[in-house]
């Protein structure tokens, strides 16, 4: 078989998966079908479906293919430039929308949204990164932004810096996210400094920390494990202590 009929018969295997698409969503693909279409932006015209099949066997899942590095999928026999820059803006895309389909939508109805993008944005990091998602005084999301990158711990956030952008963005409350890149979900002593911290000083200022949530091989929430309550009950108690000096 000549690599013409190759071509062809590779043309129709992918217009019938676009065809299906296009008639019922992408519920029914398999993650090897996914990833066989994304290919195709990068390459229409070669045989994509056992680069992706190889993808999956080394990362083990669509998600991991998606966080990969493009060097790392290049190492991938059939995977090019051109393949590997398709997945990348891919899964960038996806972090754009995932972020503003937030603004201007209250967390208290949107929380889940809320994780998914951090979760999206944040996971599989080779390096931490400290998040804020800003709100106002009707919890409605006005925006996020990393603030700070690297060991993220009480001595490398500056918590007068990232009040003030608070300030700047008009916030009454924030979140507050970051990663662990060995994907452990247990917050640390220092996690806790910061976070006790960061409270402190908003609360001063009348800007609330809702939440903080430690990203890695799922989500972590403070607020839900009662941190958050254990944290305010002891500002508020520093606080009538110093009041009464």
């Amino acid at each position: 078989m000549d690599k013409e009929h190759w071509q062809q018969k590779g043309e129709g295997h992918r217009g019938r998966l676009r065809d299906r698409y296009l008639e019922r969503g992408i519920d029914g693909f398999s993650d090897a079908e996914v990833l066989e279409l994304l290919l195709s932006f990068g390459t229409p015209r070669s045989d994509t479906k056992e680069p992706a099949r190889d993808l999956l066997n080394r990362y083990g899942t669509l998600a991991a293919v998606l966080e990969a590095s493009p060097a790392g999928l290049q190492e991938v026999k059939g995977v090019g430039p051109k393949n590997s820059f398709a997945i990348s803006f891919v899964q960038a895309v996806a972090g754009r929308y995932l972020q503003q389909r937030l603004t201007g939508r209250r967390y208290l109805h949107s929380s889940k949204d809320v994780r998914e993008y951090l979760e999206h944005s944040m996971r599989g990091l080779k390096r931490e990164v400290l998040t804020v998602i800003y709100l106002d005084s009707a919890h409605a999301i006005l925006g996020s932004e990393v603030v700070a990158e690297g060991t993220i711990n009480v001595n490398t956030v500056y918590p007068r810096e990232l009040v003030q952008r608070a300030i700047n963005n008009h916030a009454a409350a924030i979140i507050m996210a970051h990663n662990h890149p060995s994907g452990s979900l247990q917050p640390s002593p220092q996690d806790i400094s910061l976070t006790k911290n960061i409270y402190f000083i908003c609360s001063f200022l009348q800007i609330q920390l809702l939440d903080h949530f430690i990203i890695g091989d799922g989500v972590y929430s403070f607020a839900d494990d009662g941190l958050i309550d254990a944290v305010a009950s002891e500002c508020l108690s520093l606080r009538e202590t110093l009041n009464r000096r």
